[in-house]
Formats: structure tokens, sequence, C-alpha cells
């Protein structure tokens, strides 16, 4: 089934600036039932809370979708959302998840953030929902 003008309705940030908020937009879910989505941000960026130096991840993110799935820009943009803030690896994770579940409302998400070695260590967290 193509994308119809009525799939289009919600979309606001494909085609126009940035924004600073922290939002994700959603068009249909046209399949119900067995699509799995699999995000795989290569370039995210934020800083550590508390020397505020950057930090550089990749970002895989696994969702079953119910109704909603996320448009691929606003997620860009969410991202974004974060090149400034300090949040440590850990929450990241959760935050994100968190987040899904508050926007696009799916079956279930898994985020995985893999952040690139720093004083010899490399944090990787995963953060599930049931």
């Amino acid at each position: 089934m193509p994308t119809t003008k009525e799939d289009l309705k919600k979309i606001t940030k494909l085609g126009n600036s940035a924004s600073a908020t922290r939002t994700l937009e959603t068009f249909p879910n046209h399949a119900p039932r067995g699509l799995t989505v699999h995000l795989d941000c290569r370039e995210f960026t934020c800083r550590c809370p508390v020397t505020g130096q950057p930090d550089y991840a990749t970002i895989q993110i696994d969702y079953v979708p119910k109704k909603w799935i996320v448009e691929s820009k606003s997620f860009k943009l969410y991202l974004e959302t974060f090149r400034d803030t300090g949040v440590f690896h850990e929450h990241l994770a959760v935050d994100i998840a968190k987040d899904f579940m508050t926007f696009i409302q799916p079956r279930s998400v898994t985020v995985t953030v893999n952040f690139n070695i720093r004083g010899g260590i490399a944090i990787s967290a995963t953060y599930q929902t049931p």
C-alpha cells in the first residue's frame, strides 16, 4: 500500500528546519503484525555530564510497532537535541527507550548505546522493555 496524504497529516519536521524540541513524529503502521524496525545511528554526540567533554557513540534501536512508526527525519532531529546535553551513557539508553514508549508506543523496544573508547574504556549499555 503506498503512502497516502492521510499518512502524512502528523508529519511537521520533514522538510523544515531543526527544532530543539525533543519529540518524535510518527506515521501509521500499515502492517500491525510481523514488522520489526531496526535503526542504526552511527554519528551520535553528547557531552559528559561532569567534564562537559564530547562523547561519541553508535546507537541501535529495534522496536516492534503497534499503530505508529517513527519518522526518520524527526528521529535524526531528536538525536541532535542531545548534542549539548550532559548525560551518562547508561541513562541515555533508558531515556531513548522511554521516549520511544511515550511517542511511538511500540509493543517492545530495545536500545543499545555503544560509546567510543575514552580513557581506555568503552561503554555499551542496553535497555529493553518487556
